[in-house]
This record gives C-alpha cells, sequence and structure tokens, in this order.
C-alpha cells in the first residue's frame, strides 16, 4: 500500500461533501471538491515536466489554491519546497541555487525579480497570485480531474523546508512522507481532533505550523478549516462563534488580550487553543485563563522535526512548559559535551527520536552527519530539562537561533549585512524578549572612529537586503563588543544589558 501522504489523507475522507475549507471570498470547498482540484493541478505539474523526486518551489501569498499547490506536489510525487514571501531576491537566489527546483511557483509582481534566478538553476517560472489567478491555475484548470497518486514509500521525501543553523547559509531539512503522516496521527491523537472540529487558520503556509500542522492535522481528521489570509481580529472573533480551534504563535494571544471583546461568552464555544513557534510568556497564559477559562496548550516542535512535545489536552497545562513528549517521540536529555544521557531534573541538550524526526539536511551530509546521531536521535540545539512529572522544560538555546513571531532568523546572516555598511567596525545580533514577537532582532554595533553612521540608517540600508522578519527592531551601539578569553563575542552579556530594552 501507498504511503503517500495524500493517499493517507484521502483514505480518512468519510464524507465527500462535507467542507474542507472554508474562505472568505470562494465560499466553502468540499473534501470532494478539493480532491479534484488537486487532480488537475497534479496533471498541470506533470505536464510541465514534474517528475517524482523533483522539488517544486513556491512563494507565494496565501491561498486556497496555494494549498491545493502542496496536496497536488506529493500527490505527484514531487517534493514541495515553501518558501517566506517576505525573502527578497537576494535570498531566494540562494535557495534555488541551491535546491534546484523543476518549476518555481511566485507572484506575478514578482516574477521578473525571480526570471533571472529561476533560469540560472534550470526551473521554469510560473505563476500564482493572492486570488489564486495566473499561468499555473490556467494550466490547471484546462487539465482532467482523474489523477492516479504516485506510489510513495514511508522514507521518500515529501518537502524540503529551509531552516537556520550554526554556521554558514540556511540549511534544507529533508522531510519525507513517513515524517508528517507520523506527526499528524499522533497530534490528532494528542488533541483529540476529529470531524466535528473547526480550525481558524490565520497562520501563513509556507512554514511547520501553518502548512503541517494547521493543515495535515485537520484534513487528516476530516475536519474543516476557516481560512483566513492573514491574523484579523475582527475575523477571528467573528469565527469563534462556530469555530473549535485556534492555532496561533505568541503574537496572536498577546493581541486578542489587548481588545476587550475578548472574555468567556465570545470563547464558549472554542474547545481548544493552542501556542507555538516561540516561547509564550507565563503571564500570557495566566492572563488568558482569567479573561477566558481556557488554557493555552503550549507545544513544541522545529523545522526538522515537525511536533515533538505538547501540554496535555487532559491534565495540568503547565506555564512555561512545552508539557509531554508526544506518542511515538523520544526525548531524553544529554551533556553537550559527552552525549551522555543526563539525570532528570538536569539541564543540558534536548535530543529527540521518533518517525517524526527528519531524513536529513539538503546536501549537506557532514551537517547531517553532526547533528543526527546513528542511533536517530537528533541533537536540537536547544537546552533544557525534564522535571519529575516528565514536562519538559525549554531553557536556551544552545545556537544562536533568534525566534521572533514564529520565524526562525539566524543572527550570522544579519551580521554580515550590518558588517559592511560603511563606518561599521563589527556587530553582534541578539534576541531580547519581547511581549508581541517573543524575541525582537536586535543588533548591537561598533562603528569606526568618526563614523556618523545612525540607527535609522542601519535599518534602512538592511531594508532591501533582507526580509522584514529579519531586520533589527532596534540597533544599539557600544564602543566595543564583550569577549572571552578566546576572543568570542559574549552575547550571554549582551541580552544581559540590553534584556529590558523593549519593557
Amino acid at each position: 500500500m501507498s504511503a503517500n501522504l495524500f493517499d493517507i489523507l484521502a483514505r480518512n475522507i468519510a464524507d465527500p461533501d462535507a467542507t474542507a475549507i472554508e474562505t472568505l471570498t470562494a465560499g466553502t470547498i468540499s473534501y470532494g471538491d478539493l480532491i479534484a482540484r488537486t487532480g488537475r493541478m497534479a496533471n498541470a505539474l506533470t505536464g510541465l515536466g514534474v517528475k517524482p523526486g523533483d522539488r517544486v518551489a513556491v512563494q507565494v501569498e496565501k491561498s486556497v489554491e496555494a494549498i491545493t499547490l502542496y496536496l497536488a506536489t506529493v500527490r505527484a510525487g514531487a517534493v514541495f519546497l515553501p518558501l517566506n514571501t517576505g525573502y527578497t531576491p537576494t535570498e531566494m537566489d540562494y535557495f534555488i541555487g541551491d535546491a534546484e527546483p523543476a518549476i518555481l511557483v511566485c507572484d506575478p509582481a514578482r516574477q521578473a525579480d525571480l526570471q533571472e534566478t529561476a533560469g540560472r538553476a534550470g526551473a521554469r517560472l510560473m505563476t500564482l497570485d493572492a486570488a489564486g489567478g495566473g499561468s499555473l491555475t490556467d494550466a490547471a484548470a484546462a487539465a482532467p480531474d482523474a489523477f492516479e497518486t504516485v506510489p510513495r514509500q514511508a522514507d521518500d521525501l515529501a518537502a524540503l523546508l529551509y531552516t537556520s543553523g550554526t554556521t554558514g547559509r540556511s540549511k534544507g531539512a529533508m522531510l519525507t512522507h513517513g515524517n508528517l503522516v507520523s506527526n499528524a496521527q499522533a497530534l490528532r491523537e494528542a488533541w483529540h481532533y476529529t470531524d466535528r472540529d473547526v480550525l481558524i487558520h490565520a497562520l501563513p503556509i509556507f512554514h511547520t505550523h501553518g502548512l503541517f500542522v494547521a493543515t495535515n492535522v485537520t484534513l487528516l481528521s476530516g475536519a474543516s478549516m476557516i481560512f483566513l489570509p492573514k491574523f484579523d481580529m475582527d475575523r477571528i472573533f467573528e469565527a469563534m462563534a462556530r469555530a473549535t480551534v485556534l492555532m496561533g504563535v505568541p503574537t496572536f494571544y498577546v493581541r486578542l488580550l489587548e481588545d476587550d471583546m475578548l472574555n468567556a461568552e465570545t470563547t464558549r464555544n472554542m474547545r481548544l487553543f493552542i501556542s507555538g513557534s516561540a516561547p509564550l510568556l507565563a503571564e500570557t497564559h495566566r492572563e488568558w485563563q482569567a479573561r477566558t477559562g481556557h488554557a493555552i496548550l503550549e507545544r513544541y516542535g522545529m523545522t526538522e522535526t515537525n511536533m515533538n512535545a505538547s501540554n496535555p489536552y487532559e491534565g495540568d497545562r503547565v506555564a512555561g512548559t512545552v508539557g509531554l513528549p508526544l506518542p511515538g517521540v523520544e526525548i531524553i536529555v544529554t551533556d553537550p559535551e559527552t552525549g551522555a544521557e543526563l539525570p532528570q531534573g538536569e539541564i543540558g541538550m534536548i535530543e529527540v527520536r521518533g518517525a517524526n524526526v527528519f531524513k536529513g539536511y539538503w546536501r549537506m551530509p557532514d551537517k547531517t552527519a553532526a547533528e543526527l546521531r546513528d542511533n536517530g536521535f537528533f541533537i536540537t540545539g536547544d537546552l533544557g530539562l525534564i522535571d519529575q512529572r516528565g514536562y519538559v522544560h525549554i531553557v536556551g538555546r544552545g545556537k544562536d537561533l533568534i525566534i521572533t513571531g514564529g520565524y526562525n532568523v539566524y543572527p550570522k546572516e544579519i551580521e554580515t549585512e550590518i558588517d559592511a555598511i560603511p563606518g561599521m567596525i563589527e556587530s553582534a545580533v541578539i534576541g531580547i524578549p519581547h511581549r508581541d514577537f517573543g524575541e525582537a532582532v536586535t543588533a548591537v554595533v561598533v562603528p569606526a572612529a568618526g563614523s556618523v553612521v545612525t540607527e535609522p540608517a542601519i535599518i534602512a540600508a538592511l531594508e532591501a537586503r533582507l526580509a522584514r522578519f529579519k531586520q533589527p527592531k532596534r540597533v544599539m551601539f557600544l564602543n566595543e563588543l564583550p569577549r572571552n578569553t578566546m576572543g568570542k563575542v559574549q552575547k550571554n552579556l549582551l541580552r544581559d544589558q540590553f534584556a529590558e530594552l523593549y519593557d
């Protein structure tokens, strides 16, 4: 039997007439209609020369057609590569050059900027806009509904997602059909998801949270989703009257708490509020429960592993923890130097093993070997502990990774751009606690003697070079950066110095 993710999702459809997706503009789309749409799109892709194993790179706005493209790609046996819509042409040049996709799908407004990039990589450039129009949907409209799903093994690639690391440029995490299926099944069980659920989907769909967690779990359960283009306070309050689940990042909950409409009455139809992608402040957790009577369920995952742990659906949802390992997932804490497992309660490196753990890094065998042990455990780079009840606590990161608004940001990339600005000697980019974003990207710079460079000038210089979420919220000036005896910049001291910058 095929292990293709699409086959498994399709086998779980009990009622083809049931609503799969509800949109603001296109009305409701049934499961039967969604299957037909993926058939037309899969035929369009294969007609454009896409073969099993080929990458389909996608930088488009959120739409039902974009979800259809994702499902059609895996149905055709190809590998889906979603890219953040905030990436600049410079950043896209790296991703496309590294992944070498057969097709690059972009918004028509970006077509001219990406034409040369696509050409260098040998990719065919197609378009898809926020309304679902473009050359790709034109090709799909002329294609038949019927498509024989390409059989895949559990170990075959289904997606390639780029993630930040400690050195060099972004790495492509290779996710298999088995990875995605196992995690969706585990989350469905852990969160008691059924076909009666209605999800408010307000997340972007170019990363794990909105694409795999929200979408896969909903479709695998035969549930439905209210598909919002973006976070919209009014739309979310309106949807809560008939929805049952909201998946969000901490920013969602902070902003909803700022509205007087949030109370036990407006949330009475909801059964579950889930938060992830960045740490949720205990203050937010407590305030939400006091206002609504609901305890937010925080979980823990990453690009390479999908979801690893979750606070329990039934039981204590402990603020400041990410809960218990999901079904089928093992989590241990090890000594960062020796790799030896540490006793309960001791802080060390979090390692994860299970069917959810990725296959490795795209075209980076050395990096794969360094972070994926022979025994199957993945070294996450996160520091934490497991308490006596088995709850996992994340206390910091061994890597310099910054998580801001649910997006991963690697400081070295930003530091390289800042250091290239005339009048700069060096820089250090750190994450500082921020109520809204979890962490705010913050640059600490050392200007050359006599330099007149200013904070606004540095921020302006980065606007065309970096995606908006990577751009520093603030730039702070020092005469020199703190260093240890080996000359390494002590970012922990900088984080302490500017810890209250956003209070």
